[in-house]
């Protein structure tokens, strides 16, 4: 036991370092695939963003897919929120226990926006075309107990980004632990998400047509090339996380969670959260994202849920959080959760 915190030390305390060297370089805009990086589950999103150490849940593919195998039951997820500048961002994600072999699980994870109309130079009102941006990733997760109080978890993505006639795609894997400790049964967490290839566009748009040597005359002016596009990495994300329970009582139950966050297009931060939880009925969460975040629009969140059983085997939970983004604007977010 000493030895793992030893270890989460080491951990912090090299990230640390490292961002005191980089912190005059954000790193802002330098990835593909942002929409990996947009959390999901209403329930996570009231606490703050603050849920590496908590994953207990089915969003846990996305926070720390080694929480999955702490669920206990089957469950499947839905997550809706109309996102900024009129986005729809959607994630479904289900899992299900295969018994002693552990916890398999999927997910689909979408990006869309409605068609928009392709503009010109020469034709700033239109050329009669439409045009659409979506991303997708769908993926395969697979969690195991090791211990009874340690665990790990991995996803496998394929990844994919179209804009028009461009696409682009990728395989990406995450990878996360979650430990509990015999203090208090304090959990620690963390989490490697996006760990891939490069992605790089390609399509009909690349065709072009080329003059070689425009100095020679009578030579072919419309010799076919194709344009060459740079590849850029995925948003690599590292986050630790430690939870507690401050009160648990036969009908209440307080729970704190912190997670510090290092992703490589940006400045390091922390995600603050709590959940309140009345007789395993009704919850109250709150917290504050992304603090000490460099030019970071985002801040307090707030949510509630409620779940209660259909029958004796199907258990209904419905989440909704809201997300105050400053001059963007907010955001609300609802999930349904099944799980039997």
């Amino acid at each position: 036991m000493r030895i793992r915190f030893v270890f989460f030390f080491i951990v912090i305390t090299a990230t640390h370092s490292y961002s005191q060297y980089v912190r005059n370089v954000s790193g802002v805009g330098t990835t593909a695939a942002p929409f990996l990086e947009i959390d999901v589950g209403a329930r996570a999103i009231g606490m703050g963003e603050a849920f590496v150490a908590v994953a207990d849940d089915a969003t846990a593919i996305f926070w720390n897919p080694a929480g999955l195998s702490r669920l206990g039951r089957n469950e499947m997820i839905f997550n809706h929120t109309k996102w900024l500048a009129d986005i729809n961002f959607d994630f479904f994600g289900g899992i299900l226990s295969v018994g002693n072999y552990g916890i398999v699980g999927i997910s689909m994870t979408s990006l869309s926006t409605a068609d928009m109309e392709v503009r010109t130079v020469d034709e700033p009102e239109g050329t009669g075309e439409l045009f659409s941006v979506g991303s997708m990733a769908l993926g395969l997760s697979y969690a195991k107990n090791l211990t009874d109080r340690f665990s790990i978890g991995f996803n496998t993505k394929y990844i994919q980004e179209k804009i028009w006639h461009m696409t682009a795609s990728s395989f990406a894997i995450d990878f996360g632990t979650l430990f509990i400790t015999q203090f208090n049964d304090i959990k620690i967490g963390m989490n490697i998400s996006n760990f891939g290839m490069d992605m790089r566009l390609s399509g009909r748009d690349v065709m072009v047509y080329h003059d070689i040597d425009p100095t020679i005359m009578g030579n072919n002016e419309l010799t076919a090339a194709n344009l060459v596009t740079d590849g850029w990495s995925l948003p690599l994300t590292f986050r630790a996380g430690i939870a507690m329970d401050l009160l648990k009582t036969k009908n209440s139950r307080l729970t704190a969670d912190i997670d510090a966050v290092h992703p490589n297009d940006n400045t390091e931060y922390l995600n603050i959260g709590m959940e309140y939880v009345f007789n395993n009925l009704f919850s109250l969460r709150g917290g504050y994202s992304a603090l000490f975040k460099r030019d970071s629009e985002e801040g307090l969140t707030f949510g509630a849920g409620i779940e209660s059983y259909i029958g004796k085997m199907v258990l209904l939970k419905v989440d909704y959080a809201f997300t105050d983004f400053d001059r963007l604007g907010n955001t609300h977010r609802i999930s349904l959760g099944i799980g039997f």
